[in-house]
């Protein structure tokens, strides 16, 4: 994920951007698609079928968004499309909807959204945090960590009772006028619940997944599969402070699936800078 503000390019920067450009849409296939076809043309032919079936899931499919998907920044996720299309059929019967009302959900999972943005709310968390995240453009307060509790300042002790389906419990801050690029996530066994914690004033802080685009102002709760295509906005010329949790996406194997979290969380315990490598990270 990128962030992206209002800024001229210095000679190096415009270097560094083609450069980036280049690789991805000339090097990468002519390099390393093209010969993994030829010397290994049924996984080539396994994962074109997986990926134009998770690509296809996008709304609009167009060529930006195959273009993004196939050799832009959604590379990684068609590497894991096999094990997302498992997560899907392990999902059964409940349908993945890419866009979720908290109705949506069965009731044990709604009952524990609701109890972690209430603990949120009664931790006046803007507060608490207003003061170490004012200079950075964006910053990730992680209170939990897919599954596991992490030793974090301010201390929310409601955050680390139980929980059976909620992973990861944070809070993501964006300064004034910064937003992320269009990206897309990387594995399906979660769904990504945001909660905008202070009232916006205007449409223009917002969230875009697809062909949804919602308004933090009007609503501040939204949950979605962030393996699809999104971007996150921020063009008011104040703060937004958006809880960010991933739940266990419903199942009737709630318990693989959290396994599957599980594997994710040691694998990328050490690495979170990685992924979060344009945000300040504080847990």
């Amino acid at each position: 994920m990128t962030a992206t503000a209002s800024e001229t390019l210095t000679g190096r920067q415009l270097f560094a951007r083609i450069w980036k450009y280049s690789l991805r849409r000339v090097l990468f296939p002519i390099c390393v698609l093209a010969p993994f076809a030829y010397f290994f043309p049924r996984l080539a032919i396994f994962y074109a079928l997986c990926g134009a079936y998770d690509a296809c899931r996008n709304r609009p499919v167009n060529a930006e968004t195959l273009r993004r998907y196939f050799i832009g920044n959604g590379w990684g996720t068609w590497m894991l499309s096999p094990i997302n299309i498992l997560l899907d059929l392990l999902s059964l019967p409940y349908m993945n909807k890419g866009v979720y009302r908290l109705a949506d959900l069965p009731p044990a999972y709604q009952d524990e959204v609701t109890r972690v943005i209430r603990a949120a709310n009664d931790a006046d968390l803007v507060r608490q945090l207003e003061e170490r995240s004012k200079q950075n453009q964006r910053t990730m307060f992680f209170f939990r960590w897919y599954g596991a509790n992490t030793n974090t300042s301010p201390n929310v002790p409601a955050f680390h009772q139980p929980w059976k389906y909620v992973q990861t419990i944070g809070v993501s801050i964006f300064n004034r006028r910064i937003s992320t690029s269009k990206h897309f996530g990387y594995l399906r066994a979660s769904l990504r619940v945001l909660y905008n914690l202070n009232d916006m004033k205007d449409d223009s802080a917002y969230i875009v997944v697809g062909d949804t685009t919602s308004y933090w102002r009007d609503n501040k709760l939204f949950i979605f599969d962030d393996t699809l295509l999104h971007l996150s906005a921020n063009d008011t010329e104040q703060p937004r402070y958006c809880l960010f949790v991933d739940i266990v996406r419903p199942t009737l194997f709630p318990h693989l699936m959290a396994g599957v979290l599980t594997v994710v969380r040691y694998l990328t315990q050490s690495f979170k800078f990685i992924y979060y490598k344009n945000w300040k990270i504080i847990d």
